[in-house]
């Protein structure tokens, strides 16, 4: 089932489980749809879900660097290697933000909430996933492959 928004419950447990104080990094795996759905009343014009997003990210992007955040990692993803048949995903984000509250404060900025109709008509599906870098004292990672 595709996921765009979160629901309020999604929201509640990511205000519970996300620390206070403290960098957070979002990872978005985005899926576009071919043609943007836009609300039958909309006044935007028609274009590919690409184009939408893209539409949503100039006032996003704006919104996350004037929080202290910045884009991470943007990469196109070409091939899902592990994941259940379907998933896949047109592109990875990963955006740090200074805490969770800038992140919150965003979200409830008036301007970013008008333009996520722009993400929600670019979106045929989306994961948002809520992490925290890993600061591991020197020589107490374990190497992988080792």
């Amino acid at each position: 089932m595709p996921s765009i928004d979160p629901t309020r419950e999604q929201l509640k447990t990511f205000v519970e489980r996300m620390p206070d104080d403290t960098p957070i990094l979002m990872l978005n795996l985005l899926r576009f749809r071919e043609q943007a759905a836009y609300p039958a009343d909309s006044t935007h014009s028609p274009c590919s879900g690409r184009v939408a997003y893209a539409r949503y990210s100039l006032t996003a992007l704006a919104k996350v660097q004037a929080l202290g955040g910045e884009v991470q990692a943007l990469a196109a993803a070409h091939a899902t290697l592990i994941a259940p048949p379907g998933e896949d995903w047109d592109e990875l984000l990963l955006v740090r933000y200074p805490s969770k509250a800038a992140f919150l404060g965003m979200l409830a900025d008036p301007e970013y909430r008008a333009a996520t109709v722009h993400r929600t008509a670019a979106l045929a599906d989306a994961r948002l996933i809520g992490t925290t870098p890993r600061h591991e004292p020197a020589g107490e990672y374990p190497q992988p492959f080792a």
